[in-house]
């Protein structure tokens, strides 16, 4: 993999191209919304349905485009995920218990909340409780897409406490998916995939530091993953685990480090490329004959309303509660108003809250039920936290007159 040019902050870099490929996301998503309301909304479907490869498994049918997009390429953006967890846990800004207790108590609260708030809406249903972690994401890429058409009304300490945020609550959703969102085992896959990250572990030790070796140890857990039953993009974040990462503490990240290679030459296709596939293959929803009574139904008022009220509520009650209390500090040069205002970004689920409402309700209706809470929640919460952000104030100084 070709080396390249190292900026000063990873993590900064990492937030202006994540924004860009927000905004990416937002027009791809309503590009797909007009198709699936239109004369080519049997296009739009159909071509998702397009069969393409074999059948790996006959539990999960033919291998159709939108399986390769939401199995395959979304393992990809997992992968992605791993690699910024563990360079931000051993080598950014989350090295100290210091630096994790505020964005991982705001995480915690974060899902907590909103699962809490479906629930209790869905109450007495138990064919919904399924779908109680839809509303627990954070998208990264549509919340800092926000954020950058705000500018400096945003400081840079919330722009990197809403980037750890997410990153905790990335690692949330995979556990989630994990324990919640596994079918049926196939023993001997499974046995074949733990044996992949075992030699892949064992290739870190002896020093293999190769990014070719880690690739081919990620498509592999990939195949086993996906035959044994356990989620695809599980692979991703436990292959991501096992690069090696050469360390370099308060200084730009080492331009010899797998990890950092790999995460330079891998994100720029997740945020321009992958993340924005999977929004245009999976925000389009018919809005034929939805009404007042369809948008009410308790699964997509559950999940509306635990993006909308249970986030705002878990990030933005809990942060005053840990300042209060005196477990962390306020972000740097950050008001209450503006921690309130990233609180609600902190509501926009859409690329991870879609892809749980995929594996919760994979069959309609309750799939397209599903996209409209996360489409209204999100929306709902990106609209409030741009007037709140919006009306708080630049925190640049004004000159002062001579």
């Amino acid at each position: 993999m070709k080396m390249l040019n190292r900026p000063k902050s990873m993590l900064r870099d990492f937030i202006k191209s994540e924004a860009s490929g927000g905004i990416i996301l937002m027009i791809v998503a309503f590009v797909a919304m007009i198709m699936a309301n239109s004369s080519f909304a049997s296009s739009y479907f159909g071509i998702l349905d397009w069969t393409i490869g074999p059948t790996f498994t006959p539990k999960l049918g033919p291998t159709t485009l939108h399986l390769w997009i939401n199995d395959g390429l979304m393992a990809i953006f997992f992968y992605v995920v791993g690699l910024e967890v563990k360079r931000e846990f051993l080598d950014g800004h989350l090295t100290t218990w210091a630096d994790r207790r505020l964005p991982l108590v705001a995480a915690l609260g974060g899902m907590a909340f909103p699962a809490v708030v479906y629930l209790s809406i869905v109450a007495g249903n138990a064919d919904l409780t399924r779908g109680w972690a839809i509303p627990a994401a954070t998208d990264i890429a549509f919340a800092l897409g926000v954020v950058a058409m705000l500018g400096k009304r945003v400081p840079t300490s919330l722009k990197l406490f809403l980037t750890t945020v997410a990153i905790i609550d990335d690692m949330g959703a995979v556990a989630i998916i994990a324990l919640f969102y596994t079918s049926t085992l196939t023993l001997w896959a499974l046995a074949a995939a733990i044996a992949v990250f075992a030699l892949l572990l064992l290739l870190n030790r002896w020093g293999a530091r190769h990014p070719a070796w880690y690739l081919i140890g990620f498509a592999l857990m990939w195949y086993f993953m996906l035959v044994s039953g356990v989620h695809a993009t599980i692979a991703g974040v436990l292959a991501a685990f096992a690069v090696p990462l050469r360390a370099t503490p308060a200084a730009p990240e080492a331009a010899d480090s797998t990890l950092h290679r790999l995460e330079h030459g891998l994100h720029p296709w997740v945020a321009f490329a992958i993340v924005p596939i999977f929004g245009f293959a999976n925000a389009g929803v018919s809005l034929d004959g939805l009404g007042l009574d369809t948008v009410l139904a308790p699964l997509p008022l559950g999940i509306a309303l635990g993006l909308f009220i249970g986030k705002q509520l878990g990030v933005f009650g809990l942060v005053a509660l840990a300042v209060r209390l005196r477990i962390a500090q306020r972000p740097a040069g950050a008001s209450w108003r503006q921690i309130y205002g990233v609180s609600l970004l902190c509501g926009i689920g859409f690329t991870m809250s879609l892809f749980i409402g995929a594996l919760a309700f994979p069959n309609q209706p309750e799939a397209d039920a599903a996209k409209i809470g996360v489409l209204i929640g999100s929306l709902a919460s990106a609209l409030l936290a741009v007037l709140v952000l919006r009306f708080s104030g630049s925190l640049l100084p004004k000159p002062v007159k001579s």
